[in-house]
């Protein structure tokens, strides 16, 4: 049981980093290419910036969910060092 815990672990951290890395090239790609980049048909600045917007208008609850996910980030990136 714990093996099948752990592997979903690992798939499930694969996964997020996967993820940061292609919405860290969405980004770069419109930054260099404008709003439309062809195989990005999503506003990927403007999503993240409404993002940032939600959670800066809702005060602590906002600073709190933040700092959670940095503090999963910077865990997960330990981790893998």
């Amino acid at each position: 049981m714990l093996e099948k815990l752990q592997t979903a672990r690992t798939w499930v951290g694969e996964l997020t980093e996967m993820s940061l890395g292609l919405l860290a090239l969405a980004v770069v790609l419109q930054v260099l290419f404008g709003a439309t980049v062809p195989f990005f048909p999503v506003d990927v600045i403007g999503s993240v910036v409404e993002v940032t917007n939600q959670l800066g208008s809702e005060g602590l609850v906002g600073l709190v969910a933040v700092w959670v996910l940095m503090a999963l980030l910077s865990r997960n990136r330990m981790d893998a060092i």
